[in-house]
């Protein structure tokens, strides 16, 4: 199973109609079984919509439909960005979802964009239970967010008793954001719990001007690791894989899709640890959209 996080820049309507960008795109994102999409602007929702009718339009989506779930428009300012998930229905179900509330005493506000967690079932991996944790930090505050996402993991550890966690997403921790690496090694996320699987040298961008390391994967504890396909964590180039020229590849996105695929196993479900607190679902206004069935829902309001 494979598992990706994808900044695809800007994604609204704009792309979801242009025919050269969607076809593309919607290649890129069937390759996975899981695949996180970050940067979409898209406060109706007719975008992703849109992009989600095209996905399952493709012949591999036809007996293998993808069911969506996004964020509400998170961001400081007027601009506002959504983390939006899609997954096959046949390999995973989502069993919650939680939007980390940011307000701890003392250091309330630290995100720019708060960290949306998914909870997923997975009864063909390694792992049967899993928490995907999707980021994009501000820039300028990459490595102070970083630092942060322990807490992100404790709540979700506590709130779910699942220890399962993977980290993906446009980190921001590199170039003119980051002077040198090894301050990235004195953020709570490097400790050794922590495994990164997207290393220092790997370019993550598909502009010729860079070769930065944005994004990346992190998973958490020894039995996620363990469950990861050695060597499967890298960047799916897709300008080289589709042989587009620059200004066609920059259209789709600056940025490469980072992938992680894990080992298969068998089907009984490991009984997640007792929780400290009540598990919790309180992501306000989540649309879960049905593309089979045509039907849409809020999910997990409270």
């Amino acid at each position: 199973m494979k598992i990706a996080a994808f900044n695809v820049r800007n994604l609204g309507i704009k792309k979801v109609t242009d025919k050269t960008v969607v076809q593309y795109l919607t290649k890129i994102l069937s390759r996975y079984s899981v695949v996180v999409v970050l940067e979409v602007v898209d406060k109706s929702g007719e975008a992703m919509k849109t992009l989600l009718e095209k996905l399952n339009s493709l012949r591999s989506s036809k007996k293998r439909p993808y069911l969506m779930v996004s964020s509400r428009p998170l961001g400081r300012s007027t601009y506002k960005e959504q983390f939006v998930c899609f997954y096959r229905k046949d390999e995973v179900a989502l069993k919650a979802c939680y939007q980390y509330p940011d307000d701890q005493p003392g250091d309330e506000d630290a995100f720019a964009r708060e960290p949306f967690a998914l909870h997923f079932s997975c009864p063909k991996t390694a792992v049967k239970d899993l928490v995907l944790i999707p980021v994009h930090t501000k820039p300028e505050d990459s490595l102070k967010e970083l630092d942060e996402l322990h807490h992100v993991v404790q709540a979700v550890r506590d709130n779910w008793g699942i220890d399962n966690v993977v980290i993906l997403g446009d980190f921001n921790a590199d170039g003119r954001y980051l002077s040198e690496k090894k301050e990235l090694k004195k953020i709570s996320i490097s400790s050794g719990d922590y495994h990164w699987l997207i290393k220092d040298d790997v370019d993550t961008t598909s502009s010729n001007h860079n070769d930065n390391t944005y994004d990346r994967i992190v998973v958490y504890g020894e039995e996620m690791f363990n469950a990861v396909v050695p060597g499967s964590a890298k960047t799916f180039n897709f300008q080289k894989e589709f042989k587009l020229d620059d200004d066609t590849a920059l259209s789709i996105s600056d940025h490469y899709p980072v992938e992680v695929k894990l080992r298969t196993g068998p089907r009984k479900h490991a009984a997640p640890r007792k929780r400290k607190t009540p598990a919790v679902n309180n992501s306000q206004g989540l649309l879960h959209f049905d593309d089979t069935v045509g039907e849409a829902r809020v999910m997990f309001k409270m």
